[in-house]
């Protein structure tokens, strides 16, 4: 069983910068991937960006060139470096783990918020 914890979300100002950490524990296996998916109210949950092991990636175009996913495997910990945030990126950002790049594992973390608001 993986545990996810994540940290870092808050309120920033329209073009601001957040930085989110997961963190898995519960395996002797890293997950294969790791990534973020996010809801906003109203809407379905969608991916954000996941990272594999070996370091490939997959983002949603919709961040593509503004949010920076990266890992760490000896901590097993994923981060997403959000830049140029827009008032649109404002939602429930989950931390996700699985063996699939193109579809959400079975591991959630509890979300952290991400308000953009001036």
């Amino acid at each position: 069983q993986v545990q996810l914890a994540e940290s870092g979300g808050g309120l920033v100002q329209p073009g601001g910068s957040l930085r989110l950490s997961c963190a898995a524990s519960g395996s002797i296996f890293g997950p294969a991937v790791m990534g973020w998916y996010r809801q906003a109210p109203g809407k379905q949950r969608e991916l954000v960006a996941v990272i594999t092991s070996g370091g490939r990636t997959n983002y949603a175009d919709s961040v593509k060139g503004r949010f920076s996913i990266s890992r760490d495997n000896a901590k097993n910990t994923v981060y997403l470096q959000m830049n140029s945030l827009k008032l649109e990126d404002t939602a429930v950002y989950y931390c996700n783990a699985g063996p699939y790049i193109y579809a959400p594992g079975n591991y959630w973390g509890k979300g952290t918020l991400v308000t953009v608001s001036s």
